[in-house]
C-alpha cells in the first residue's frame, strides 16, 4: 500500500548535519552511527554541543543546516521535532535515528542503519511531508511540528477559551485546556486526551479538549486553509506550550493565531516503512 503522496529525492547525499538527543550517553551506538556513514562515504558534520560526546569538531546549529545536504536526527521523536522546528528556514530533509523508546517519527534503528545507507544512496527511499502550524502571540511567531496546547496556570485552574475561525466564534471551551495538533501530532498528547488519529501526510487541524467541563465537547477536525484563533477568558490567563519544549503566557482577552506554515517539515524515512505496521506495533493494536 502506497499512501506517500511524494516522490521527491535528495539531489545530493555528500553531506550529513547530525544533532544528537541532550546529555548524550551512549557512546557506543553513537560512534557505530558515525562509522556506518563513513563507510557508505557521507561525510558528517556534528553541531557543538553533539560533537562533545565524543570530542570531534563541531559547528554551530546553523553552520551544520547551511553546510549540509540533509539533517540527521539521533535520539528519539523529541530530538526530530526539535530539529525540524530549528531548521525550519533551511528546508532540509531529516532522517530520524531512534534511540527512544516510542519512536513514531524516527523510522531507522542503528542496527538496520547499513542496510537503510545502502537504499538510501540507491535512492530507495521516501520523504514525507508533514505539516507543520505557524501561531503569533503578541507579535511573536512560533513553529509547532507535534501541536500547540493551551492550558491552566496551574493545576487547579480551569480555563474558557473562545474558539474563532476566520474571526467568527465557533465554541467556547471550558476544561483543563485544549489541543491544537497537526496530522502528525495526532498520535501525542491528541490520543491520550481522546483525539482522533489522523493519517500524517493530511492537511488539518485536530482541535481537542482536554478534560472539559460539558460531555458534550469533542474533537473537531477543521481544513488547514482556515486561520483559527484561541482567546483566553480566564481572569487568571492562560499558558500556551509549543510542542512540550517553549511555554508563554496568554492573559486574559488576549488571543493566539493559528495558521499552517508556508513550508512542510521533510522526513526520510525506508520504503518499506508502513504507517498503519508502525500504529499497530506502538499501541498494541490488535492485542487482547
Amino acid at each position: 500500500m502506497n499512501l506517500n503522496y511524494n516522490n521527491q529525492k535528495l539531489s545530493n547525499k555528500q553531506n550529513a548535519g547530525f544533532i544528537v538527543k541532550p546529555n548524550f550517553q551512549d557512546i557506543q551506538n553513537l560512534q557505530h552511527i558515525l562509522n556506518s556513514f563513513k563507510k557508505h562515504n557521507i561525510k558528517v558534520l556534528f553541531e557543538k554541543t553533539s560533537a562533545s560526546y565524543i570530542n570531534t569538531k563541531g559547528y554551530d546549529f546553523d553552520s551544520v543546516c547551511e553546510k549540509s545536504d540533509f539533517l540527521v536526527s539521533i535520539g528519539g521523536d523529541g530530538t526530530l521535532i526539535s530539529t525540524a522546528r530549528r531548521s525550519f528556514r533551511y528546508n532540509k530533509a531529516i532522517l530520524g535515528i531512534n534511540l527512544g523508546t516510542l519512536g513514531f517519527l524516527t523510522s531507522v534503528t542503528p542496527n538496520l542503519l547499513d542496510d537503510f545507507l545502502d537504499d538510501f544512496l540507491d535512492d530507495k527511499y521516501e520523504i514525507d511531508q508533514r505539516m507543520m502550524i505557524k501561531s503569533e502571540l503578541n507579535l511573536k511567531s512560533s513553529l509547532a511540528f507535534n501541536d500547540i496546547v493551551i492550558k491552566g496556570k496551574s493545576i487547579s485552574h480551569m480555563v474558557k477559551i473562545d474558539g474563532l475561525v476566520d474571526g467568527q466564534k465557533f465554541n467556547s471551551y471550558f476544561g483543563d485546556g485544549l489541543i491544537i495538533s497537526t496530522p502528525t501530532g495526532s498520535t501525542a498528547y491528541n490520543l491520550s486526551s481522546g483525539g482522533p488519529i489522523v493519517y500524517p501526510l493530511t492537511e488539518a487541524f485536530i482541535v481537542t479538549p482536554i478534560s472539559p467541563h460539558s460531555l458534550t465537547q469533542r474533537p473537531l477536525v477543521l481544513p488547514a486553509n482556515f486561520e483559527i484563533s484561541f482567546m483566553a477568558k480566564t481572569p487568571q490567563g492562560a499558558v500556551v506550550i509549543i510542542d512540550g519544549q517553549d511555554i508563554y503566557e496568554l492573559n486574559n482577552n488576549e488571543t493566539i493565531k493559528i495558521k499552517i506554515a508556508s513550508k512542510k517539515a521533510k522526513l526520510i524515512r525506508p520504503k518499506n516503512r508502513d504507517y498503519f505496521k508502525v500504529l499497530n506495533e506502538k499501541l498494541n493494536w490488535g492485542n487482547s
